[in-house]
């Protein structure tokens, strides 16, 4: 029976059973399409400049099987450890001037943006350093109240107004995530022993001004858009150079200084920067062992910062371990014309830095000079043979990439911050890290140091995918969880 406004009851089923029907038949006459198979993307840079952060044939993943290989490479995004901050480069006095005074305003931008940013193969870079005062990387001596004054009146930031606050500021434009570390080479020359910023000591009775003195360098920089994210409060303290800023500082001292002085200074103002300690080279663990043992101390110090030149890089991780609630940053290392070799250099800095740090818990890598010029500056004293990341010359403007560029470039494009480092395995002769990203994608780094091609499996879970890595060439490789969210 038909109702005035509708369709009767019986009509609506035979609608129905029609119109499935239908559908039904539909999908039995359309063949069932596999979902696609999972892919890692790669990147390789090879000693011999033949690939330079070059992008390869993917690599696809197939079910895993039993058929054994000698060589797998498996990766564990289930064991969890360090979260990372990034990988970057200082911008020190020298680096800032050139980029502020030698390029044009588009050479400058395109260079930052290159650094900083990830749009169009940018290096994605999230973690720097700048000098609180002067280092060998500057013009020229000077801190930030040279006229002999407790109280501080004359305290200023101008001089790091003029270029490295700048250039600081438009690195976080491109990158809002950058996080900034602050050293100081060496407090006002009056406040030590020798009476100059050149070798000495800080005397004990100018440690509440010193602690004021880096304050007040956290507030200013702050006020002029420059956060800071870490602090150390003395570059290579016992290192005392003979031809630029510098200051020996014993553990008793900085553990004094920390839990009597700037700790509790920071706190009552405020102020959220985390201290770190040693700031240095690996082969003396005991000195930040040493402040960590004072537990006045070990209160206000987040964590341990290491430097490249003496060592090595496993030093990290007993310290680490000893004290598992304190950060892990490898924070200084330059490249020079004592390693002139594009193949053995990058090998070393990927083995060592970019893999061997991470790998002995590091939340943050950082290279020494982001920009020097072709005559290796400029620089007052100190180092005269030293690489930027990024050559820049002087009389145009223009860029020569270094190989820390490309060894940098295969961590810090493609590893964000937020990420974790997950666990991973290889063969003998393969150097490995591997991490997670927040939204889930795998990223491994590889390095083959040796002189023959390594043909290896990449297995994660129950997928598997055969690679192949030319000798002396280090590759990063990138794909989603070949399980599916549920595997994260």
């Amino acid at each position: 029976m038909m109702k005035r406004h509708g369709i009767s009851a019986t009509a609506l089923r035979m609608l129905a059973i029609v119109t499935a029907a239908v559908l039904g038949a539909a999908a039995c006459a359309s063949p069932s399409v596999a979902p696609p198979e999972p892919a890692a993307r790669v990147w390789m840079t090879s000693g011999d400049r033949s690939r330079l952060l070059a992008e390869q044939t993917p690599l696809t993943f197939h079910a895993a099987d039993a058929t054994p290989s000698p060589s797998v490479v498996v990766i564990d995004a289930s064991r969890r450890f360090q979260e990372m901050v990034g990988f970057g480069a200082a911008i020190t006095d020298a680096s800032a001037w050139l980029i502020q005074t030698k390029m044009r305003p588009d050479q400058r931008d395109a260079l930052m943006r290159e650094l900083f940013g990830r749009d169009d193969g940018g290096l994605g870079f999230s973690f720097t350093r700048v000098t609180i005062g002067a280092s060998d990387f500057s013009l020229d001596h000077y801190s930030l109240a040279d006229t002999p004054d407790p109280a501080l009146a004359n305290f200023s930031t101008a001089r790091m107004e003029a270029h490295v606050f700048p250039t600081v500021r438009q690195a976080l434009a491109v990158n809002p995530d950058l996080k900034v570390m602050a050293s100081p080479w060496s407090a006002p020359g009056w406040m030590k022993t020798t009476g100059s910023m050149i070798q000495g000591e800080l005397k004990p009775e100018f440690y509440p001004t010193y602690a004021d003195y880096l304050r007040r360098y956290v507030e200013a920089a702050a006020a002029h858009g420059v956060p800071t994210d870490y602090l150390s409060i003395q570059n290579e303290p016992d290192f005392e150079p003979d031809s630029y800023p510098g200051m020996r500082w014993g553990p008793e001292g900085r553990a004094a200084f920390i839990g009597g002085h700037l700790g509790p200074m920071f706190r009552s103002a405020g102020i959220r920067t985390r201290i770190l300690d040693w700031d240095h080279n690996w082969d003396k663990p005991e000195q930040p062992l040493g402040v960590l043992a004072d537990p006045r101390a070990s209160t206000f110090v987040s964590g341990v910062a290491w430097h490249c030149y003496a060592g090595d890089v496993a030093a990290q991780t007993p310290v680490r371990e000893a004290y598992p609630d304190k950060d892990v940053f490898f924070t200084e290392c330059s490249g020079g014309d004592w390693a002139a070799d594009f193949s053995d250099s990058f090998s070393w800095t990927m083995r060592s830095l970019i893999i061997g740090s991470t790998g002995h818990w590091a939340r943050g890598v950082l290279m020494w000079n982001l920009a020097l010029d072709e005559s290796h500056g400029p620089h007052a004293g100190g180092c005269g043979d030293c690489r930027g990341v990024v050559t820049v010359d002087s009389r145009t403007g223009t860029v020569e990439r270094n190989q820390e560029y490309y060894a940098f470039g295969h961590a810090s494009r493609f590893v964000r911050p937020g990420a974790r480092r997950i666990a991973s395995a290889g063969p003998e002769g393969l150097h490995a890290v591997a991490f997670v990203n927040p939204d889930g994608e795998r990223i491994l780094i590889l390095l083959n140091e040796g002189e023959v091609p390594v043909s290896f499996i990449l297995r994660e879970g129950r997928w598997q995918a055969a690679a192949d890595l030319p000798a002396k060439t280090a590759a990063t490789y990138v794909w989603r969880a070949p399980d599916g969210p549920e595997a994260d």
